[in-house]
This record gives structure tokens, C-alpha cells and sequence, in this order.
């Protein structure tokens, strides 16, 4: 578990990242100016995320779990509306990944 809890900050700022490209790519793509402020806010709130993780690493998963499972929700309900695994069935599968493996670091963070 600790190797999991070493990878948290790197697994907070990959996922911020494909969050935040996401919105763009859908807004280039698409034209979508939705998928472009919502990617680029959830990008920065698990940047934010990932700050916090340096000084507070309980609050940073904290805010990375809860934006993966947010996000999860987000884009399993746009595949059912869809049908299409591109982007949604994939940001779906990503989100549910992240979201376990930051609640499984979460809950087993040592008692400070």
C-alpha cells in the first residue's frame, strides 16, 4: 500500500492533466464550450489537488477522490446518453480507476 500512496500525487496531476486536454480536445473538436470549461475547471481543482497534497496529503486525496467519483458519475451518465466509448466510455473507465485507487489511499493514510 505504501508504493500506492507514493504514486497518489503523480496519479492527482496525470489525471488533472488528461482532465483539463480533455475539455480542450472536446472544445477543438466539437466545439463544445461546456467540455471546455468543465475540463479545464476540473483540471485545476485536482491541480489544486495535488498542490494541497504536498503540505496536506489527506486533504489533497480527499479532493482528488472526490473529483474522480464526481467525474465518474459525469461521464458514465454521457456514455449511457452516447453509446460512444470515445471520449466517455474511456474518461468513465479512468475516473473509476482513479477514484479507487485515491479512496483505497485515502482510508489507509497513516493517523497524524
Amino acid at each position: 500500500m505504501e508504493s500506492l500512496l507514493n504514486l497518489a500525487p503523480w496519479i492527482i496531476l496525470i489525471y488533472a492533466l488528461l482532465v483539463a486536454v480533455g475539455g480542450v480536445v472536446g472544445y477543438i473538436q466539437a466545439k463544445s464550450k461546456v467540455s471546455l470549461i468543465l475540463g479545464l475547471a476540473s483540471g485545476l481543482v485536482l491541480f489544486a489537488a495535488w498542490w494541497l497534497y504536498r503540505e496536506t496529503p489527506t486533504i489533497g486525496i480527499g479532493i482528488g477522490s472526490v473529483m474522480a467519483i464526481a467525474l465518474l458519475g459525469v461521464f458514465v451518465m454521457r456514455y449511457i446518453k452516447t453509446k460512444s466509448f470515445m471520449p466517455a466510455g474511456l474518461m468513465s473507465i479512468l475516473s473509476g480507476v482513479v477514484g479507487l485507487a485515491l479512496t483505497s489511499c485515502w482510508l489507509n493514510l497513516p493517523s497524524s
